[in-house]
């Protein structure tokens, strides 16, 4: 690889010369040409002369900087903006040391290698990188790159350095309007359903870093210069925004997904997170008939003796109610006859 760049890392009074090196390859990326749909020409992006209306050829396009509120672009040279008073022009200055943690991933940029850059850059080097990776912390700074002055991440990987370009706070935009007015509230026992199924996934796999867009890009294109259909891997159709049970989709999630990795699906774990009320009354009925179950058989002839002294008593009763019935019958018969 060829350095895109060379400049000092400032760590104190340490100077440690360094070559950046691209470390993310763009070229890979899935690119389209524009063309006229007419007549599949390319349209192509021609530097023009707003004055003369003229093609311009790449030696004759340099740089220029319009300030805010006016409409005059000032030129600059490569001279004017060495002579900048810029003690990150050509020096990486470490202001600070942090965990990593405390970055905002929505501030990470293009990253780079750093190299060594002269013999005697070894030692610092080393000496850096292993102070960052015992002290589990990673170095902020500024420099100036690429015409303009950036913030900077410095982090040991693998026994490199890696600078990673960083926004500046206020291109970060703020969150206003994102989230809705009013929102949703979830059941307790739908995040647990939802941390069961973040439970169930599994790791990544070499197919899941493949870029299958391309591939299958590639194929189109081959079709259509062989005039014939495109053939694909049959694949299982997703879903087209369907609405369902929230509960339902993550407990079939669940399920789905550690069948795909060939294990048994557990009907129970999911299946009780989103049904705690009915679980509870099973345990409770269950608790009821193994408390009668394992009670003592004196207990049972108690209650047995209790019940046959009740019918008994009532028995009783009815015979006392029925005698005095049976004499007045007797005696209105005698007066009758």
């Amino acid at each position: 690889m060829r350095p895109t760049a060379k400049f000092s890392i400032s760590f104190g009074l340490v100077t440690i010369p360094v070559a950046a090196y691209n470390a993310t390859d763009s070229s890979t990326s899935v690119s389209f040409a524009r063309i006229h749909t007419a007549d599949g020409g390319r349209v192509r992006n021609q530097p023009v002369c707003s004055l003369e209306g003229i093609e311009i050829p790449p030696d004759e396009i340099g740089r220029g900087y319009k300030p805010e509120g006016g409409d005059t672009v000032v030129p600059l040279s490569d001279d004017d903006l060495d002579a900048l008073p810029l003690p990150t022009a050509k020096t990486l200055t470490i202001l600070a040391f942090v965990a990593g943690g405390d970055i905002d991933p929505l501030q990470m940029g293009k990253g780079y290698y750093l190299g060594v850059d002269s013999p005697a850059a070894a030692k610092p080097y080393v000496l850096l990188r292993e102070a960052m990776e015992r002290h589990r912390r990673v170095g902020l700074g500024k420099i100036a790159l690429h015409g303009r002055e950036q913030l900077a991440m410095i982090r040991p990987v693998e026994g490199v350095l890696v600078m990673q370009v960083l926004l500046w706070p206020h291109q970060i935009r703020p969150m206003d309007g994102v989230l809705p007015e009013r929102p949703a509230e979830v059941a307790r026992n739908e995040v647990s359903a939802a941390e069961a199924l973040m439970d169930s996934f599994g790791e990544l796999s070499e197919d899941d870093l493949h870029d299958h867009y391309r591939e299958a890009l590639e194929e189109i294109v081959a079709a259509k210069l062989a005039h014939r259909e495109p053939a694909f891997p049959e694949g299982e159709e997703q879903p087209a925004g369907q609405v369902m049970d929230l509960m339902a989709a993550l407990q079939d999630s669940v399920r789905a997904a550690r069948k795909s990795r060939g294990e048994e699906a557990d009907e129970g774990a999911p299946r009780g997170a989103g049904t705690g009320r009915t679980a509870k009354k099973s345990t409770a009925g269950k608790t009821a008939k193994t408390a009668a179950s394992e009670a003592k058989p004196g207990a049972k002839k108690s209650a047995a003796a209790k019940s046959t002294a009740k019918k008994t008593a009532a028995t009783k009763a009815a015979v006392k109610k029925a005698a005095p019935a049976k004499k007045t019958a007797g005696r209105g018969g005698r007066r009758a006859g």
